[in-house]
């Protein structure tokens, strides 16, 4: 297979596509799978289970084992796991054997295919470990969208080297996949006023919580004070609906930590809360330096609950322990908050689409609140007819920050743009690309979301732009395109007055 050039770009023909042996097991439960309205009718099955007799369990269990010890890293572990969520359905005194225990776990375990649906929209960043790397070369990590049944979403990665050529390579993904341990994260004061500010009318209940408790604290800190508010509502105005405020948004805040021997590609972050139920999407990771020099992967991403989008915080520095918050303010609000890799002049920035359809510049004192943001690029375009909007952090170079864009056309065909800011002042366009950088291209119409490119973030390495790309939500691609090229050829076309 040969390289496939269009103007500018050049796209590799090796493409990655959803594997549906890529499996994570959850704990089912028969009567909840969501659509019936009945009790669990877990209580039925646990009885057909105990009736089983010694040799029928043996031989059930073997069979269950030998059929699918090969897919998951420690089946045996989480039958047992499974089992004892069960354990208070047990009569007091009951004893049961290993095996029956194993087999009643196994019956309530079902597998997901992780990207049995689609797999979609990477964003690639330079991986934390370089050793061993060639001289000359990057590893990096990818992030990906996997869906499965029910279009849940959750967010995936893969791993792989740019080298000295600019010509990416994405490494095979281990047999497994498995998702990290969920925790308790400490919580932002800062978060739940930003939140809070939003409504307006909860000032006196809320120097009531949070000024007893400082910048930071726990959950079982935050429940105790709420408590004590609720004793004393009557003599507050809105401290009810405070209080429910307070607790919805400490929900947001989690922590996941995955054992130290899976790998990055085998890591799974899968929805741990309410507000991401029904899914993690479009994680736009960010290699961020700060002031001090110090470097955090920090990544913006959807949270859909099945009825409502809110963005999260995903914050790491070895891609094996994460923590997650909410985002909050008025340049939070919609989807796509990319985030720049640095501080400008003291301050956090990120590319934001708040009102859905144009580029803004949001500059925030706090990580996770963002009050409100500047437009910088307007739809002008047949292309972008429908709508703008950002395709991963911005990319400094010596002529500015580069952005991708997305821009939504006839048909509702998603391209992919560019756009260059200014670096001291980023509200400041520079130029613009006319034309998409990337459109579909014949052979990329069709698939689980039809005539879509889409990227959540690129890098640049060896002065090549290296941009990973979702296919109609079909599969992942990598495009090429040289840098200076490129900026040229942006240089060369201002924005138009607005």
């Amino acid at each position: 297979m040969t390289l496939m050039r269009t103007g500018l770009v050049t796209r590799d023909p090796h493409r990655v596509t959803p594997d549906p042996a890529r499996v994570i097991t959850r704990l089912f439960v028969p009567g909840q799978e969501g659509f019936e309205l009945q009790e669990s009718r877990a209580g039925v099955v646990l009885n057909r289970i105990l009736a089983l007799t010694e040799d029928e369990v043996r031989s059930s269990l073997d069979d269950v084992v030998i059929r699918f010890d090969g897919r998951h890293r420690d089946l045996v572990g989480t039958f047992r796991w499974h089992a004892n969520e069960l354990a208070d359905r047990l009569d007091a005194g009951v004893h049961l054997s290993d095996a029956r225990m194993l087999l009643l776990g196994a019956t309530f375990t079902s597998e997901y295919a992780i990207e049995g649906a689609a797999l979609c929209n990477p964003s690639m960043v330079a991986h934390p470990d370089q050793a061993g790397t060639a001289a000359g070369s990057l590893r990096f990590v990818m992030s990906v969208r996997g869906i499965g049944e029910g279009h849940r979403s959750s967010i995936g990665f893969r791993t792989g080297v740019v080298d000295a050529a600019g010509r990416a390579t994405i490494d095979e993904p281990p047999p497994f996949a498995t998702t990290g341990t969920v925790s308790g994260a400490l919580l932002d004061a800062a978060v739940f006023r930003g939140e809070l500010g939003r409504i307006g009318n909860a000032g006196e209940a809320a120097d009531y919580v949070f000024n007893a408790l400082g910048d930071y604290f726990t959950r079982s800190d935050l429940d105790e004070r709420l408590d004590d508010l609720r004793a004393h509502v009557s003599t507050r105005a809105h401290g009810e609906s405070t209080v429910a405020l307070i607790r919805a948004t400490a929900t947001r805040f989690y922590a996941i930590e995955f054992p130290c021997d899976t790998s990055v590609s085998e890591r799974v972050l899968w929805p741990s809360m309410e507000a991401e139920h029904a899914g993690m999407e479009d994680a736009r990771f960010v290699r961020f330096v700060d002031d001090d020099g110090s470097v955090t992967y920090y990544a913006t991403y959807t949270a859909y609950s099945g009825s409502h989008i809110s963005q999260q915080l995903l914050e790491t520095k070895d891609f094996q322990s994460f923590t997650s918050g909410p985002l909050v303010g008025e340049a939070a609000a919609n989807k796509g908050l990319a985030l720049f890799p640095r501080r400008i002049d003291g301050r956090y920035a990120a590319m934001s689409r708040s009102d859905r359809e144009t580029n803004s510049v949001a500059f925030a004192d706090h990580l996770a609140v963002w009050t409100s943001a500047s437009p910088c690029q307007q739809p002008t375009e047949a292309w972008e007819a429908l709508q703008l909007g950002n395709c991963g952090p911005p990319i400094e170079t010596d002529a500015g920050w580069l952005v991708l864009t997305h821009g939504v056309g006839p048909m509702r065909t998603y391209s992919i743009g560019a756009i260059l800011l200014d670096l001291d002042d980023p509200t400041q366009v520079l130029g613009r690309l006319r034309r998409p950088l990337l459109s579909p291209a014949h052979d990329e119409q069709n698939g689980y979301v039809p005539n879509v490119v889409y990227s959540c973030g690129a890098l640049v390495h060896a002065d090549t732009l290296v941009v990973p790309y979702g296919i109609a939500d079909g599969a992942i691609g990598i495009a090429t395109v040289p840098l200076p090229q490129l900026l040229a050829t942006i240089v060369q076309q201002p924005d138009r007055p607005r």
